[in-house]
């Protein structure tokens, strides 16, 4: 693969909380205590994960039931033995393409602490709990034209709970199968799908099971928060959050403020009613609000014992989640995306009150995919990948500017000048010396008027048709680099791209992590 890298701040929409802390981390170190570039303090954090063995013992039987047995499950059941997490909601046919870079990334990252003489291992956490479905239950893919195409699962009985449960309608693999085209894996895509997304399956067992045989080699253990036995082992976790509501949000308050006093922005708004906790009830996650004492619902009131009572009926909102994480898991690093980090700025108060610690925050790996049409574009018309993020008028038009240059346009005006003025004078001295040669003067300076005006009407012409190759050219390549004005890895499946360049396409991405940079990459395949 042929590579380059894009600094994150050329990229649209990138947050100054982000860029800060990939490039300018003093800037931001009061919200996240360990650098995660500082080999030093990675390891150090490794070694301080002070993981309780009882619950360590918990959790190995909990992930055998969703696993079964792997020598990763056995490494992480060795005391000591440390856990590189990330994770990602279960969209359908495995979400946003930065799915599977995440996990690449992790995986990477727990064999380099591995290869230092720290064993850890990679997990990734499914996250089964959420309950928007308009987020996953549709994936973007195009064909072999790039046309973008949005596929989404109908029929799926949501009732406003975990959409990890929710049960698949019907799969609309026709439709993927003519959205894909004629890309050359096409066929293999869509028969890995259709053994996962099969009649029955939800969009969590369905999301799993595409992963684990596509990241067969990888090591990944997968964690499912629904099951029974990973409420369980939460129970004290949640308990104690429960009965401290009132003073995390208070230190959360103090963390937004202290953001906001440094020019960032929070990414969860909190007030005094805010619970930091949903209810499961009747197949519906349902926001918890506090107050006076108490937990409450639109119909109901709750005692932070009577919530204790209902147990895995309790699930955590967008900030204790994570912390939850790392008390099920012995985390040393978390690989997240730009939101999730902006999150942890936020949470990292949470950690410091409820776990007395926190992992590295580790950005995953970010990739824009460029097939050999693309780079062979980009190359012709001498432009970069950063030049594409704009509308697509602008691009076209700097497109068309390099078929053929405005400069031919003020050379012909320029010679026209140039020849009217000379033919003038020529015919003036001709009147002079023989006024019967004016009439042949005045046709012979009209015919080379004419040739110029007809060479550059000939010009404007190819002008106009370079133009509709250019739109042609710019169309494929915004609709590949950036559909839509989003980040290619933000906005189309993995599957296209594993429809275009085989199933093999993780294990081939997984030699091109580099833990060292935080920069987005580009990668010709």
């Amino acid at each position: 693969m042929e590579c380059s890298c894009v600094r994150q701040t050329l990229i649209p929409g990138t947050t100054r909380l982000f860029a800060d802390y990939l490039y300018n981390f003093d800037q931001v170190k009061s919200f996240y205590p360990i650098h995660f570039s500082d080999g030093g303090q990675l390891a150090a954090a490794a070694k301080r994960v002070n993981f309780p063995e009882p619950r360590r013992a918990l959790l190995i039987a909990a992930l055998r039931e969703q696993n079964g047995d792997s020598p990763t499950l056995a490494k992480l059941a060795e005391p000591g033995t440390v856990a590189v997490v990330t994770g990602q909601q279960v969209g359908l046919f495995s979400g946003p393409a930065y799915t599977i870079f995440k996990a690449l990334t992790a995986v990477k990252l727990a064999q380099h602490l591995s290869a230092q003489g720290l064993p850890a291992v990679p997990v990734f956490w499914s996250a089964t709990e959420d309950h928007d479905l308009a987020e996953v239950d549709h994936a973007w893919v195009f064909n072999h034209a790039a046309a973008p195409v949005k596929i989404t699962t109908l029929e799926t009985g949501s009732t406003g709970g975990p959409v990890g449960e929710v049960k698949l309608g019907n799969v609309p693999f026709a439709e993927l199968r003519a959205a894909l085209g004629r890309l050359p894996f096409a066929e293999d895509v869509v028969a890995r799908l259709e053994q996962a997304y099969a009649n029955g399956a939800t969009f969590g067992s369905a999301f799993g099971s595409f992963l684990r045989g596509l990241l067969t080699d990888c090591g990944l253990l997968y964690l499912d928060p629904l099951a029974p036995a990973v409420r369980e082992i939460a129970a004290p976790f949640i308990d104690q959050a429960i009965h401290r509501v009132p003073e995390l949000i208070q230190a959360l308050r103090r963390r937004n403020r202290e953001l906001e006093a440094a020019g960032y922005h929070a990414q969860v708004h909190i007030d005094d009613s805010t619970s930091l906790v949903f209810l499961i009830e009747q197949n519906k996650r349902i926001p918890l609000r506090w107050k006076n004492g108490r937990f409450f619902t639109r119909d109901a009131s709750y005692t932070p014992d009577d919530l204790v009572l209902l147990g895995g009926r309790v699930s955590p909102n967008a900030l204790l989640r994570p912390v939850m994480e790392d008390y099920l898991l012995p985390t040393a690093a978390y690989v997240g995306g730009p939101s999730e980090i902006a999150y942890m700025a936020q949470a990292q108060v949470l950690y410091e009150d409820l776990l007395g610690r926190m992992p590295v925050i580790f950005p995953r790996n970010s990739f824009t995919l460029l097939d050999s049409r693309a780079a062979k574009l980009l190359e012709r018309y001498d432009m970069c990948v950063p030049d594409l993020f704009s509308h697509q008028e602008k691009v076209t038009s700097l497109i068309a500017t390099r078929l053929v240059p405005d400069r031919l346009t003020e050379e012909f005006a320029s010679v026209r000048s140039a020849v009217s003025s000379s033919m003038a004078g020529l015919q003036s001295n001709l009147n002079s010396f023989d006024p019967t040669l004016d009439t042949a003067a005045k046709k012979s300076a009209s015919k080379v008027l004419y040739q110029i005006d007809k060479l550059s009407r000939k010009t404007a012409r190819e002008r106009m048709r370079r133009d509709e190759r250019a739109k042609q050219d710019a169309t494929y390549l915004m609709n590949l680099i950036y559909p839509y004005r989003h980040l290619q890895e933000r906005f189309y499946s993995i599957i296209p791209f594993l429809a275009q360049h085989g199933l093999d396409l993780p294990q081939r991405l997984m030699d091109e992590v580099q833990l060292g940079c935080p920069d987005h990459m580009i990668r010709t395949i």
